[in-house]
């Protein structure tokens, strides 16, 4: 089975356009979530992550917001990889949840608007932009696609279908997605507070993330690599979790077991930890079940708010950094314990030697995603530089 090295790394974000800055920030407990007392996005005060209203007002009119974001994020990824994007077996996926949805706020449901709105419409345009000669691949799947993307890249260099993966996936908040969110009852009007007794839900959150994935090793020796990847899901409801956490807990099982080792080699977990009170009781059962439940354990939601179909992939860009970098990021939000079962969840910025962590996932419709990460210990050079980029 071919190993798939990360290659490259990127999130473009509030926090900064590169990986490095982005890391950086988070190191020095920068946060990009604020409320918004007032927004055309909403009648009501909400918590986000937000770009500035003018921030996509100059951008290259053939993209959308949510197309530059895939774009400014690939274009980066790309670089630093070195790589050949019209090679025959090299590929795009591209994973969101909302794409460009708002396209049906102001354009109406006319057909042309609705082609238009289709994410199959914006794959094809990055693809011939960047010029991919392979069609891209699409994974809309909840809350997990940027993680089940990852892991279909995965499979698909397993299977030999590639040998180089370029990885994407963004999604920016509208009015529309806002509501939808507040329609549950699930958004806070203030920074959340994963898996702490006071959480009252979430912060939404708007970036992009690329990792570039191949069956070839990074020439700096710093490897770092997907070791496994599982999903699953609850069969319990269209928007609440698994009681239980026995499906998450499958997933992350599943990708602990195809990396070819045991719970005790995991040195932290990147949670979900949307900071909604059935979300992440849930999660502390399915981490228990996992006997995860000694590792440190940590949200970014504080720092980005939930990016939807970036998230798997902005937090696992902050997983392969924190691995590069010995460093595991603290929960930003959490003060007392308030899930079901107890977690050890990371408070203060952490230096040890890391080697393998776990980003888990979880969203609508009960489904799961988890991906191990990991030093390949058969191409990691401790004294090799750390990508800058």
């Amino acid at each position: 089975m071919a190993k798939a090295h990360v290659l490259s790394q990127n999130i473009f974000s509030p926090l900064g356009p590169t990986a490095r800055e982005n890391f950086d920030a988070l190191c020095k407990g920068l946060s990009a979530v604020k409320i918004y007392p007032n927004n055309i996005k909403s009648d009501v005060p909400f918590c986000a992550a937000l770009f500035p209203e003018n921030f996509f007002e100059n951008i290259d009119q053939q993209f959308t917001p949510f197309e530059y974001l895939l774009k400014a994020s690939i274009e980066d990824a790309v670089k630093i990889a070195g790589i050949d994007v019209g090679a025959a077996d090299t590929a795009l996926i591209l994973s969101s949840t909302k794409g460009n949805v708002s396209k049906l706020e102001t354009g109406g449901t006319t057909g042309t608007v609705k082609e238009a709105a289709g994410l199959t419409a914006s794959a094809e345009k990055l693809a011939g932009y960047f010029g991919f000669r392979n069609k891209p691949v699409i994974v809309c799947h909840a809350c997990i696609s940027g993680t089940l993307a990852m892991i279909t890249a995965k499979r698909l260099l397993d299977a030999g279908k590639y040998k180089t993966i370029v990885v994407a996936g963004a999604d920016v908040i509208t009015r529309f997605i806002l509501s939808g969110f507040q329609s549950f009852h699930a958004v806070s009007d203030e920074l959340c507070k994963p898996f702490d007794a006071d959480r009252k839900g979430i912060n939404l959150g708007e970036a992009a993330a690329t990792v570039v994935l191949s069956v070839r090793s990074p020439a700096s020796g710093n490897a770092v690599i997907i070791g496994g990847g599982g999903v699953s899901n609850d069969a319990n409801h269209i928007s609440g979790p698994s009681r239980t956490g026995a499906e998450l807990s499958m997933a992350i099982d599943q990708a602990i077991n195809e990396a070819g080792i045991t719970a005790d080699a995991i040195d932290f977990v990147s949670a979900h930890g949307t900071a909604t009170v059935y979300n992440d009781d849930m999660e502390s059962r399915a981490i228990h079940l996992a006997g995860l439940q000694s590792a440190p354990v940590n949200s970014l939601k504080g720092y980005y708010g939930h990016t939807l179909g970036a998230a798997g992939l902005l937090e696992a860009v902050i997983c392969i950094e924190s691995l590069l970098n010995n460093t595991i990021i603290p929960t930003m939000g959490f003060e007392k314990p308030g899930t079901v079962m107890p977690l050890t969840v990371c408070t203060e910025l952490v230096k040890r030697p890391l080697s393998t962590c776990v980003k888990s996932t979880s969203g609508f419709g009960g489904c799961n995603a988890a991906v191990v990460l990991q030093k390949d210990k058969d191409n990691y050079r401790s004294d090799a530089p750390v990508n800058k980029n």
